[in-house]
């Protein structure tokens, strides 16, 4: 079939491609599961209890799950003592920074963080809450005894701060709480770079669960902006569980991190001990929430904040993989600290992403000038193309035939132009996630009217840029529709994008207005070139044809 198309019908195919592609990229395409998670999951159900159906469903590129011992007493009582709690619990302590205020409530859990950082603030300029008002917070203990989880859910804590300005770089908070049976110990060091370490311990070994908390609160989200929980354990295996996505209960060991992420910001555990155990399991309406299994004692430490690469490396490296782009990381992640290199030369994300795409284009330029030069050969072949389905009208056998033959004549690859453009999709995706995901572009400025590249341009003048020079890119794209219907779609295509990128954050339809008016160049070089050729075939065919006179 391929081979009966024109070059602008496969290019119309690739692009109608790449778009249900880019739409429906985690519902038509999901990860399959090998065997052997699947003998995984098929475990997992047999062995835990009252979740119903527990097959373990997540968009993973690599699973690392166990099942964990039924526990009747856990399970979706997150809820019940949600509550339990609700009517009885006030601020404990509030911490005040310069980049962040803190509270904790009277059952020793992070209640609120609201980040200062005006660059932060959401659409509406509102300051982001970094813990949703529902659902399980950050330090929240649960006994697995029943009883003694009740109690401890009405008793409140003690601190020996109520409210303080955290002047220095570190501040200590000690929480107790003092039941029946066991007295807890909570000790809390926060760091003015957003991460924490925890203590804690029980006068009395008493099995409990630590709650890591829930991501911030997100209004909607962008096209393949993934939000759930994420597991990274010690073996670079990567496992995430979706919002909305998430079933039954699964355990990890050995775990270097454990997340729970939208776009920008992320909780984050980790300085986990090799044995210790992170459980997730769906709430209510199967969201991942995470736990992990502690003893009388443990320490571990936190982090509630942007994930901003640099500071996310001078916490501790391995909090760098809480940065996750999907299938594409083997090139997103190279990608991107290019980008921050590029960053730091000209000290703006701006023209940063312009200089990424001149590298990106270089790098594809033999490429896409293969494919151009492609697209001229079969351009020049289609009155004869044309001649030859008219001969073998109601002969399709014939009529492959004869157009290999004619294709292999003039040494013409009939997918020579529609592969290089295939090809560069994954570089597209790979580049788009960088842009999506990348909490450094908040806030960032380039021109005087775009000043937060991780929004949509407000005037519209970008994406209006990007669909005019997609425009005359095709105009000057060589075209040899045969069905007129074709030709109408294939020039709206413009006017579709245009409409597609009004509400892509600026940075990304940067990168494409500027990779436009790289193909514009590419394409007015190549068509100089293939003209130039093509009039000197024609002045030797002269010449040679006056020689046969004389």
């Amino acid at each position: 079939m391929l081979d009966n198309m024109s070059s602008n019908q496969r290019l119309l195919l690739a692009v109608a491609l790449s778009i249900v592609f880019f739409i429906g990229y985690s519902a038509i395409f999901p990860p399959k599961q090998t065997q052997a998670q699947k003998d995984i999951a098929q475990n997992h159900k047999e062995n835990t209890l009252q979740h119903g159906s527990e097959k373990v469903t997540s968009d993973t590129r690599a699973h690392n799950v166990e099942s964990v011992p039924a526990k009747p007493e856990i399970g979706h009582s997150v809820s019940a003592d949600e509550n339990i709690a609700k009517d009885s619990t006030n601020t404990l302590v509030s911490i005040d920074s310069q980049h962040f205020s803190i509270k904790i409530d009277t059952l020793g859990r992070i209640s609120s963080k609201i980040l200062k950082d005006e660059k932060y603030n959401d659409k509406e300029g509102n300051p982001i809450q970094m813990v949703p008002q529902n659902g399980a917070k950050p330090l929240y203990i649960r006994f697995s005894d029943s009883k003694l989880n009740e109690e401890a859910a009405k008793t409140p804590y003690r601190s020996d701060v109520k409210q303080v300005n955290m002047e220095g770089s570190s501040l200590k908070v000690v929480l107790t709480q003092e039941l029946s049976s066991v007295n807890v110990n909570k000790e809390i060091t926060f760091y003015q770079d957003g991460h924490y370490d925890v203590k804690v311990n029980l006068s009395e070994d008493k099995r409990y669960f630590i709650y890591l908390g829930q991501h911030a609160e997100h209004k909607g989200q962008m096209m393949m902006a993934v939000h759930g929980a994420m597991v990274y354990t010690g073996n670079d295996l990567v496992t995430i569980f979706e919002d909305g996505d998430t079933e039954g209960r699964s355990t990890f060991n050995d775990v270097s991190l454990a997340s729970a992420f939208d776009q920008y910001f992320a909780s984050i555990f980790y300085s986990l001990r090799p044995d210790t155990s992170v459980i997730i399991e769906r709430d209510r309406d199967n969201n991942p929430i995470v736990y992990i299994d502690a003893g009388q004692s443990i320490s571990f430490s936190g982090y509630i904040g942007p994930k901003d690469y640099k500071v996310l490396q001078n916490i501790d490296p391995v909090l760098t993989n809480a940065i996750e782009y999907g299938w594409f990381t083997f090139i997103s992640a190279p990608m991107f600290k290019v980008l921050m290199w590029l960053e730091g030369m000209f000290g703006n994300w701006g023209w940063a992403i312009i200089a990424l795409t001149i590298i990106i284009r270089m790098m594809l330029y033999p490429l896409t000038y293969r494919g151009m030069l492609s697209m001229q050969r079969m351009k020049e072949l289609a009155p004869k193309i044309k001649e030859l389905r008219e001969k073998h009208k109601g002969d399709p056998q014939r009529l492959n035939a004869a157009t290999m033959e004619l294709y292999k004549k003039h040494s013409v690859n009939p997918l020579g132009g529609c592969m290089p453009m295939l090809l560069q999709i994954p570089v597209f995706f790979a580049i788009y996630r960088v842009l999506l995901n990348a909490v450094e572009l908040q806030g960032a400025p380039w021109m005087f009217w775009i000043q937060d590249l991780s929004r949509m341009d407000p005037t519209y003048i970008l994406p209006i840029l990007m669909g005019a020079t997609m425009y005359y890119q095709q105009k000057i794209t060589p075209s040899n529709f045969t069905d007129p219907m074709q030709e109408k779609v294939f020039k709206f295509l413009p006017v579709i994008f245009t409409f597609f990128f009004v509400t892509f954050p600026s940075g990304l339809v940067l990168y494409w207005f500027v990779n436009n008016l790289f193909s514009i160049a590419q394409q007015y070089i190549v068509n100089r070139k293939f003209e130039a050729a093509k009039a000197a075939r024609h002045e030797k065919h002269l010449v040679e044809k006056h020689h046969d006179k004389d």
